[in-house]
């Protein structure tokens, strides 16, 4: 079985998947305790399955963008589990696990997720399943103005914005409402094609995926890491 950890947004989630099969999910909203919150349902799940740590097959992370301590949560425990498993460890860019369900949809895709300050971070997506652009952290606002066709949106990110992208965009936007409780299953599942090729990641480089760095203690930039994973090619 594979377990899949997600704590990229306030909607935390682990999931155990068997092949293409999603046998348990549990989701819940954090407001600020995915540290206090997270081990706990990762146990709970892999006991109520009698699972062990070690009998995975490896364990799929969610990199963000998200929350800066709530993504290292996450990576911090996919880490540890596949340290002390001795199991592969993989990870997933979150825009590309909201836009997952959508890849036949034929239509481009925009993703929103919420990233404070009025802003999103956002990814388009070419009905083929490639970037348009370059992810990035913008109002809105700015991310509506570069749309001219008909557009599938989805992530979480939408649903603040819902009256904005219908008001912008009209009938060329097609809004579909996030579901929490299934994203841990789109990143099992994209996960699990990088894991049967063979594809791992390097627990002591893998890193959260930041579009913008903190604004503590550090000069306010955007972090320009590449995204380099499609919504048709996990990774």
């Amino acid at each position: 079985m594979l377990l899949a950890i997600d704590t990229s947004t306030r909607f935390a989630g682990v999931a155990l998947a068997d092949g293409d099969r999603v046998v348990a999910t549990r989701s819940w909203y954090s407001s600020v305790n995915h540290t206090a919150e997270l081990m706990p349902a990762v146990v709970q799940l892999l006991k109520s399955h009698a699972v062990a740590v070690k009998d995975l097959e490896g364990v799929a992370v969610a990199l963000g963008p998200g929350g800066f301590s709530a993504l290292r949560v996450g990576i911090s425990v996919g880490k540890g589990l596949a340290a002390a498993g001795g199991i592969p460890i993989l990870g997933v860019g979150s825009l590309d696990v909201e836009a997952f369900p959508f890849s036949d949809c034929g239509l481009p895709v925009c993703v929103f997720l919420e990233a404070g300050r009025g802003e999103v971070a956002s990814a388009l997506f070419r009905p083929d399943g490639q970037r348009a652009r370059d992810d990035r952290v913008t109002p809105p606002a700015e991310a509506l103005a570069e749309i001219g066709e008909p557009t599938l949106f989805c992530g979480e990110g939408i649903a603040p914005w819902l009256e904005e992208i219908n008001g912008v965009l009209g009938s060329r936007a097609v809004a579909c409402r996030p579901a929490p409780a299934s994203r841990t299953g789109s990143l099992a599942a994209m996960a699990r094609t990088r894991l049967e090729g063979g594809r791992y990641d390097d627990p002591a480089t893998l890193q959260p995926y930041y579009l913008r760095m903190p604004s503590i203690g550090v000069s306010k930039r955007r972090d320009r890491r590449p995204q380099a994973s499609s919504r048709r090619q996990a990774g």
